[in-house]
């Protein structure tokens, strides 16, 4: 009987031996568990309140906020190249633009895209506005040769001659859009969008109306593409998605 007693006492024993053996392993493993890719706060960070998107359901939206005026949105135009090639096709990219640095003519360039865009030719005039500004000099606005801001900066009439010679249009019909109330509006709610979405800096890239990064907090170009990637990805896959913008 004693015999029976000492067996069940080690059986029991060696059962509750066992199981702290189990809690301790549980508890490493734990404590050895991949972390997230990209850190909230740090790599990427949440807009609140999320703003609405412009896409239908299903679809997420990668937005550019950027200025023709900004030399390092000119030096990014190969990432987002790469970078649209590299997103599946339920990603809708497109372009707001800044205009909070007056001093780079940055407020024309950006009545100039939204008028071209409104005209229907913004997409295809897109990167040779870039080259027009930071190669060609057409619409610079640094002197090449004194390396400092030009005076006077390109104007809009310049533009207007531009988009004349790129995409065939009225060169006095886009001063005339560029100049009309629907393009004031257009203006006024740009703005508003990129403070909500707390853009300080260019360029920078808003995913779905949540998330806004650029390639400082990213890590890199290729670190850039990665964390979009890896967003729109987290994005696909939740059931609510970003609220679509009401229909103006």
């Amino acid at each position: 009987m004693v015999k029976d007693m000492i067996k069940t006492i080690i059986s029991g024993a060696l059962i509750t031996a066992a199981m702290f053996v189990q809690a301790a392993a549980a508890k490493d493993v734990a404590a050895k568990k991949i972390p997230a890719p990209w850190i909230e706060g740090k790599n990427y960070f949440l807009i609140v309140p999320s703003q609405p998107t412009s896409v239908s359901k299903g679809k997420v939206e990668v937005t550019e906020v950027f200025s023709y005026g900004c030399v390092y949105c000119n030096l990014f135009v190969p990432v987002m190249r790469k970078l649209k090639s590299s997103l599946p096709a339920n990603v809708v990219i497109n372009y707001l633009p800044a205009s909070f640095n007056p001093g780079e003519d940055w407020p024309m360039f950006q009545r100039a895209y939204l008028t071209a865009q409104v005209l229907g030719v913004a997409d295809k005039a897109h990167e040779a506005m870039f080259d027009a500004v930071w190669k060609s000099g057409e619409l610079a606005i640094m002197d090449p040769k004194s390396n400092r801001l030009k005076t006077p900066l390109p104007t809009i009439e310049d533009a207007a001659r531009f988009y004349a010679r790129i995409a065939g249009i009225s060169a006095a019909d886009f001063v005339a859009t560029s100049k009309s109330m629907g393009i004031d509006t257009r203006v006024n709610q740009a703005d508003t969008v990129v403070m909500r979405y707390r853009v300080s800096g260019t360029p920078t890239l808003i995913v779905n109306g949540k998330y806004r990064l650029d390639k400082v907090s990213a890590g890199g170009d290729d670190e850039t593409i990665a964390l979009v990637k890896w967003l729109v990805a987290r994005e696909s896959a939740a059931p609510g998605q970003a609220v679509k913008a009401a229909s103006s």
